[in-house]
């Protein structure tokens, strides 16, 4: 379902523009697509980030002469340190047909312990409706053993989805994790080997100075 916003269009550019527009609680954004000429808009700040929380998200714009756009988020520009949303990349898309996206996954259940899964793979590409974009991949590695693996056409994808990634990429791993035998070391042994290295060098010394007498 997609999600309403009511935007505005963006009259100035440029950085002092724009810093502008954030100090306004709003954001700087472009929607383009379909051979449409790009189209600059102001999204008011505090009801994009909700939807954007989803990076998928399915939005109906509003636009200021009463049309309407159905768009998707491309691309979320982010503040390096607070995060905040600096600008938006929206793609028109049009009711009924299929679009390329990238889709987080979701793991639930616990393999066979000492066993844990390894994720080789952040998302998943995948061409499905516009109107049914999932949020996630869910996959289950619930009483899974040691050894097995989950590859990109083991998956199942939405009704109409269409596989983009690689069937035979791994997605999944099931393994037992290495124990490094330093990390096995105790607090208490390491001081025995410091205070045998002492003991060693008192010896080494005690020794030269009778040399030396």
């Amino acid at each position: 379902m997609a999600e309403n916003l009511k935007v505005e269009r963006r009259e100035d550019f440029g950085k002092g523009a724009a810093r502008r527009i954030r100090r306004d609680n709003a954001i700087p954004a472009v929607l383009y697509g379909h051979e449409m000429d790009p189209v600059h808009l102001v999204l008011p700040y505090h009801a994009t980030a909700l939807i954007a929380r989803n990076s998928n998200a399915l939005i109906e714009l509003e636009l200021p002469d009463g049309k309407t756009k159905l768009a998707l988020i491309k691309d979320i520009q982010r503040h390096p340190v607070r995060r905040e949303i600096q600008h938006l990349d929206l793609i028109v898309v049009k009711r009924g047909e299929k679009v390329e996206v990238d889709i987080p996954f979701q793991v639930e259940g616990e393999p066979v312990s000492p066993a844990t899964h390894i994720m080789e793979l952040n998302d998943l590409t995948i061409l499905v409706d516009a109107l049914k974009v999932p949020e996630v991949i869910e996959i289950s590695v619930e009483g899974l053993e040691e050894g097995t693996q989950i590859f990109a056409g083991d998956l199942t994808l939405p009704e109409g989805a269409e596989l983009v990634t690689d069937a035979e990429a791994l997605v999944v791993s099931v393994e037992v994790p290495q124990v490094d035998e330093t990390d096995l070391e105790t607090p208490e042994a390491e001081d025995a080997e410091g205070e045998e290295a002492a003991e060693g060098e008192e010896s080494s010394e005690d020794a030269e100075d009778s040399d030396e007498e």
